[in-house]
């Protein structure tokens, strides 16, 4: 970046990641001109993208004026965010630093197909956007994640095992129309749509583990999925397929049958470890589940057959694990999702540290979620506004506006 080549996204850009927060050091970073430098600032002014804080303190051996230290104004929009899970729902307005100023969670089951889920978060949209008192015109964009894969270039879900009725739908289309008929947003908004694993990957490693270069988070409900940050961006894979974990084969017991999985094979890890494994299996001792959701209400009351059942699906989700580690060697891998607690986790563990090579977990760190049930949710928010506000895109929004 140098020259003429640095345009007011650019310079946003610089600010909003730290990088260059006065007009001397944009001056620095990018070699322009100071004239050029307030030019393209006071672009970003006119549109309220920028504020001017607080001066920064002078060294006192240099002298001279203090600078002024430059901002990203999060207050001049709102983002609208929504995580599907198989039989939940959750939806939020968020500021654009990712704080939560009007939320709701409800069953809304995703068997239940694309229209009418997505009709469904279209009017908790108005709702909370009532709530949150700010106006539909504020609303910058959407971010929706969703239990399958991806293709993020047309943000639609390609055969997703758990989402019948979804595959090659036009998600971000329904939920802009949706959000339109319902909250009054403008029909041409924003709706960007990635896997559920990948937007709690995003939220948890921005939120809590900021400096770790490799993050991988595994997400274990209904399904098993996991999501890979490198570098403080989402890998996704060619066509959006990275981290789907939950189809790799396992070992079975000898003799004994192998599970089918939704997928259509036998002996996928879903198939033997997921909260709908667990839960068939628990009704099948006469212990009534039907999702992982059912599971961790199971657990939370420390039933003994649940808590066996968890710590030997951590068992079996740990030795996939072993393999996932040695080939991504991340710092911090995060275990989230219905069975994220202490039984499952030692199972994890227990599996990991055996097959794992020594120099794959010796800068490891296994943990559970920060941000708990809004990792998707915060994750959906932060890419909104990474998406809206990275540098052509930026451009291309101010050109828009006129500015």
């Amino acid at each position: 970046m140098a020259g003429n080549q640095a345009n007011a996204g650019d310079l946003l850009q610089l600010v909003r990641s730290g990088r260059a927060t006065t007009r001397g050091a944009l001056q620095e970073a990018t070699g322009l001109s100071r004239a050029t430098v307030g030019q393209r600032l006071d672009r970003l002014f006119r549109a309220g993208w920028l504020r001017e804080g607080a001066a920064e303190a002078v060294n006192s051996r240099q002298g001279g004026r203090p600078s002024i230290h430059l901002e990203f104004d999060d207050t001049h929009a709102v983002a609208l965010a929504a995580a599907l899970d198989t039989r939940h729902a959750r939806a939020a307005v968020l500021s654009l630093s990712g704080e939560v100023l009007a939320e709701r969670t409800g069953g809304l089951t995703v068997d239940e197909g694309p229209e009418t889920v997505l009709s469904q978060l279209g009017v908790w949209f108005g709702d909370l956007l009532k709530e949150s008192g700010r106006d539909p015109g504020a609303v910058c964009g959407t971010g929706l994640a969703v239990p399958g894969p991806v293709d993020i270039g047309s943000g639609r879900v390609i055969q997703p095992p758990i989402m019948p009725g979804w595959d090659g739908y036009d998600i971000a289309g329904r939920l802009a129309r949706a959000a339109a008929e319902h909250a009054a947003t403008p029909p041409d908004l924003p709706v960007l749509v990635d896997n559920d694993a990948n937007l709690m990957a995003y939220g948890e490693q921005r939120a809590a583990h900021p400096d770790c270069r490799a993050f991988v988070l595994v997400k274990v409900s209904t399904g098993i999925g996991a999501g890979v940050v490198v570098d403080g961006a989402i890998y996704r894979g060619i066509d959006g397929g990275a981290g789907d974990i939950g189809h790799i084969r396992v070992p079975q017991a000898p003799g004994a049958a192998a599970a089918l999985c939704k997928c259509g094979s036998y002996g996928c890890l879903a198939a033997v470890a997921s909260g709908r494994a667990l839960a068939r299996r628990l009704t099948e001792a006469g212990v009534p589940a039907a999702s992982g959701w059912d599971v961790r209400e199971l657990l939370a009351a420390g039933h003994p057959e649940a808590v066996r059942l968890a710590r030997e699906a951590g068992r079996d989700v740990g030795e996939v694990l072993a393999t996932v580690v040695t080939l991504l060697n991340p710092g911090v891998l995060m275990i989230a999702g219905d069975l994220a607690g202490t039984p499952f986790l030692t199972g994890v563990r227990e599996l990991l540290y055996q097959r794992a090579l020594p120099r794959s977990t010796a800068h490891l760190d296994v943990v559970t979620a920060r941000l708990g049930e809004r990792s998707a949710l915060i994750g959906a928010g932060a890419l909104v506004v990474e998406e809206l506000y990275a540098p052509e895109r930026a451009e291309r929004r101010l050109a828009a506006l006129g500015v």
